[in-house]
């Protein structure tokens, strides 16, 4: 899928930024955007839709309180996440799959607890993610994942990836319940989304930047449709896997791609690893 290879935004010749060379990093904080980076992505966004009601069925605490608890995780593995100086895949890409969870359960409770229609919370969260991404150009002058490299803009990534999430769920929702598609055809659906912004990117010359925020708003209610349409029982339309094998299955997966990555360093720039090896 699409590729973020184009800095289209970088910051203009005799433009004062507010990340000074003294406080940037030596290395960028993501990873580079290959076909594993999408891989686990959406094998992430599946593990959250999962997750998130496997613990919520089992654990016992209610909506509010299985949220409150992924929530305190989540800022533990971000504080970890933070504090490395380089992109870690482990850390990494356990915060992506906690964000997933908690993404999916913000727009649970909104939902099921405090009755917010889905065009409702859909609409809010694509305004509030329009508006982390206008403070963060506004701030920094590019919102391109390869220039990571500050406290401040790996805030407004984190910030932007958790309400990625939680739009595509909520928008993932919106469709699969008004228009009662089924498992399986709205993951193809959604499929065909990202396909069509790979097309208008790689065929069209589409900006870089935007392509992949897009596909990575897509790929949530993706990755969503696939996990339902595995753990839910035949009699819904699904496979009837459950939501325990399903997370246990793809977790195994990701567990294999992030110890492979950790030991290749294929998703790690050439630059970066070169300085790395160096110093």
């Amino acid at each position: 899928m699409t590729y973020e290879t184009s800095e289209t935004s970088e910051i203009p010749m005799g433009t004062t930024t507010s990340a000074p060379a003294r406080h940037r990093l030596r290395w960028n904080k993501v990873p580079e955007v290959t076909v594993y980076f999408w891989v686990i992505k959406v094998l992430c966004t599946t593990v959250g839709e999962t997750a998130a009601d496997l613990l919520n069925s089992k654990l016992g605490l209610g909506l509010t309180g299985v949220s409150l608890l992924m929530s305190v995780l989540l800022a533990v593995v971000l504080v970890c996440q933070f504090r490395t100086a380089a992109y870690r895949a482990g850390v990494y890409w356990l915060a992506v799959a906690l964000i997933s969870v908690v993404g999916t359960l913000i727009s649970d409770n909104l939902t099921d607890n405090l009755g917010v229609p889905l065009e409702l919370s859909t609409t809010v969260f694509a305004i509030v993610l329009a508006v982390v991404f206008a403070i963060w150009y506004r701030r920094e002058r590019t919102l391109s994942i390869h220039s990571i490299d500050t406290l401040s803009r790996e805030s407004f990534y984190w910030l932007a990836v958790l309400f990625t999430f939680a739009l595509g769920t909520a928008a993932g929702d919106l469709v699969a319940e008004r228009m009662a598609l089924g498992y399986w055809v709205s993951a193809l659906l959604f499929a065909l989304a990202i396909a069509a912004v790979g097309v208008v990117h790689f065929a069209l010359g589409f900006d870089a930047v935007w392509s992949f925020w897009i596909a990575y708003v897509l790929t949530r209610p993706l990755g969503a449709s696939v996990g339902d349409y595995l753990s839910q029982s035949t009699a819904d339309g699904g496979l009837g896997l459950g939501t325990v094998v399903t997370s246990v299955l793809f977790l195994s997966v990701i567990l294999g791609l992030v110890v492979f990555l950790t030991m290749t360093r294929k998703d790690v720039a050439e630059h970066d690893r070169i300085i790395q090896q160096a110093g």
